[in-house]
């Protein structure tokens, strides 16, 4: 087998988070946060009055509450706009290779993020970016967002999508304009989760998402955080969120569907526990093969680990 100095490099890391060495299955959450507040110059979010989440937040605490559900590795995903946390990410998933990815950030006008992408896309850990609705919808419009976009394309890693309402058309019309760009939707397209079918608005839109093309995927993730119920008061009955569950299933399917948790986000909701269980309940039952994808080798196809 012929491998490309870059395939070589992710071969441990693959190892590692699939469980290779002793044939455990690959279960990668897709959706996590690290930071540490008590660094020098601390870090912008989350704000210092959040009693829940300002803390430091880091694998050691993480692992031991995913390893009881025979969760192996997680995507990590940016939680600062600060382009040397980028690099802060990385250097935690050093030594760390729980850490399978890192989504990070770096803004779509910025006049030197080709050259940064450059730079961060050397470490074989990172798998792309995150931009939210508006200034993707916006950075449509401008060359210069559309050339980092075709920059981030040409290199081989994915986007990542967070938003509102629009975050599933804005999806489609990336998807659209640069059909090799990997794209993920995060957090279902945030639909509001009150046990009631999904609104026609979110429909149309992960509707229009999926048919795209095969390169867009969605994070079964914040199922508990769309309930809005704070206080670890979301229901941890899966009837209440079943009609939005079937409603994306029937879209992404099995093939295009990754686990997500957003911890410890989450925690404000319910516990990892029910949200671990919450998702498998959903998807299990669809068989093993269907559960190995959303649970692990899509994540893989996703962001090419």
């Amino acid at each position: 087998m012929n491998l490309t100095r870059r395939e070589a490099l992710l071969l441990p890391i693959a190892a590692a988070a699939i469980g290779a060495a002793d044939a455990k299955p690959v279960v990668l959450d897709t959706h996590t946060h690290f930071y540490d507040p008590t660094r020098p110059g601390g870090v912008p979010w989350p704000g210092k009055g959040d009693k829940l989440l300002y803390r430091p937040v880091l694998p050691a605490e993480f692992k031991k509450l995913a390893a009881p559900h025979g969760v192996t590795g997680t995507i990590v995903v940016e939680a600062s706009p600060l382009v040397e946390d980028n690099q802060w990410l990385l250097d935690l998933a050093k030594d760390e290779p729980f850490l399978a990815g890192i989504v990070g950030r770096l803004a779509p006008n910025d006049a030197k993020f080709t050259s940064h992408l450059e730079r961060f896309a050397k470490n074989p850990r990172f798998r792309g970016v995150r931009w939210n609705e508006a200034e993707t919808r916006d950075g449509l419009k401008t060359p210069l967002a559309r050339k980092n976009l075709e920059a981030l394309s040409d290199t081989g890693l994915s986007l990542d999508l967070n938003g509102g309402p629009e975050v599933r058309l804005v999806a489609a019309a990336v998807a659209e304009a640069f059909p090799k760009l990997r794209i993920v939707i995060n957090h279902m397209g945030n639909p509001r989760m009150d046990g009631k079918p999904p609104t026609e608005t979110w429909l149309k839109g992960i509707r229009a998402s999926a048919a795209a093309g095969k390169n867009v995927w969605c994070k079964l993730s914040a199922l508990v955080d769309g309930t809005g119920r704070s206080g670890g008061k979301a229901p941890t009955e899966a009837a209440f969120y079943k009609p939005t569950f079937d409603a994306l299933w029937a879209v992404f399917g099995e093939d295009r569907l990754l686990y997500g948790s957003n911890w410890p986000v989450s925690d404000n909701y319910s516990t990892y526990a029910t949200v671990f269980d919450l998702a498998a309940g959903f998807v299990k039952p669809k068989g093993a093969e269907a559960a190995a994808k959303v649970f692990g080798k899509n994540a893989l196809a996703a962001y090419r680990i």
